[in-house]
């Protein structure tokens, strides 16, 4: 077994400890921190320009995420990259709509050559139909009309009001309209696909894949009411699924993903995993991909984060408290790591930890039951980018409210 600093290397020796591999998972342990955000970006344009990478995977929408990837690739009338990521108004706008993504897609759109941008996820239910509806309006008008048909099944209630309607019985499911669309897409892709040569080489592609995020989505929100592991399991096979088809689309082609450590973190080694059957995207990765797949996760003891006290509220910046005793972020801290690499896979960090996830929403006041997990680091990533201090990430939009730290922080005396 290694000890702690017989595993630690510079962050800059990433680009190595990867290896030849072809999906790069890059996780977060919040939604709104600076370093992990720049650091992430840093990695994402030296995989780009030294391995060859193809695609950068999102946890952002598919629509929102495409008008992104239009920018980048030169085929948008949008000025700039702030206007180009003018599609994300879903909370939380700040995790895309942030100066370091901004500058990211800015050196993205500079490279010759062109990178896919792509998001992964599946709540743009109602987006996702609109753009399967003008895309047949182009190719095939009395398909688009069959299509606008059966989605105004859901013309009556929004997604949530659906999925609590449809699992108790008072609405009748869309599931019927929504998988007879996707397969018509399907049944049809070569025909509807050659039909109008002034649309990307990948409209259908990328219609397609909103098709099948519907499907999803209208599953996902029936299952809302089932319990967390449902849903958890739904969402993330769904983005599982969505690497997978963007791999085969870029024919083999080698994808840096972005999420948050709880999507990409083995959720077997997790608590998560083992006391309440959740799987995720590292997981499914691993066992789909093996070798081809490097997790890298990433860690801070304290600092400040860019969070919603509640869901939908405005973001804030944040204090973030230290972390706590038998945590792996307290373990690093007290052993004076920060902003470092390490191999976990030299048996650095074996055992059990408690793990800080810090989503879109921070709730210090309650820090240990809903922010800790418990997890064998060491199993969940490859690879761990520690970060001591951090700072909150900046939206372009002005934060709500700033919590400033006091001359006794944080012990408060």
């Amino acid at each position: 077994m290694s000890g702690l600093h017989d595993a630690l290397r510079p962050i800059d020796d990433l680009i190595e400890l990867v290896g030849d591999t072809s999906f790069v998972l890059l996780g977060e342990a919040s939604h709104g921190t600076h370093e992990f955000y720049a650091l992430r970006a840093r990695l994402t344009r030296r995989l780009v320009e030294e391995r060859g990478f193809r695609g950068l995977a999102l946890e952002a929408d598919w629509p929102a995420a495409a008008r992104v990837n239009r920018y980048v690739n030169g085929v948008t009338g949008d000025r700039d990259a702030g206007e180009a990521l003018g599609d994300f108004m879903r909370f939380p706008q700040w995790m895309w709509r942030n100066r370091a993504f901004v500058l990211l897609v800015e050196q993205l759109r500079a490279r010759p050559g062109g990178v896919g941008v792509y998001g992964r996820d599946l709540y743009s239910l109602r987006e996702s139909m609109s753009r399967v509806v003008e895309y047949l309006k182009t190719v095939d008008p009395p398909a688009a009309e069959r299509a606008r048909q059966r989605y105004a099944c859901f013309d009556d209630l929004d997604e949530q009001a659906y999925g609590r309607a449809a699992a108790f019985g008072d609405t009748e499911s869309c599931e019927t309209q929504v998988v007879a669309q996707l397969e018509e897409l399907r049944d049809r892709a070569a025909e509807l696909a050659s039909r109008d040569g002034r649309l990307p080489p990948d409209a259908h592609f990328v219609a397609e894949q909103n098709a099948k995020l519907a499907a999803n989505a209208e599953r996902y929100y029936r299952a809302m009411f089932r319990g967390r592991a449902s849903t958890w399991k739904l969402r993330d096979t769904h983005m599982a699924d969505t690497l997978d088809a963007l791999h085969a689309h870029l024919d083999g082609g080698k994808l840096v993903v972005w999420a948050h450590n709880s999507h990409l973190g083995d959720a077997r080694a997790t608590s998560m995993g083992r006391s309440h059957g959740e799987i995720n995207l590292g997981q499914l990765a691993r066992e789909r991909h093996g070798d081809a797949v490097c997790i890298v996760g990433f860690t801070t003891h304290a600092g400040t984060v860019t969070a919603a006290p509640d869901w939908g509220a405005p973001a804030e910046r944040r204090i973030v408290r230290p972390s706590l005793d038998g945590s792996v972020e307290r373990r690093l801290h007290d052993a004076g790591i920060d902003a470092c690499a390490l191999d976990l896979r030299t048996g650095a960090l074996e055992g059990r930890y408690l793990q800080r996830m810090i989503g879109v929403i921070y709730r210090p006041e309650s820090e240990r039951q809903s922010h800790y997990v418990e997890a064998d680091v060491a199993e969940q990533f490859d690879l761990l980018v520690h970060v001591d201090s951090t700072t909150a990430l900046e939206p372009l939009e002005a934060w709500s409210r700033v919590e400033e730290q006091s001359e006794t922080y944080p012990f408060g005396l």
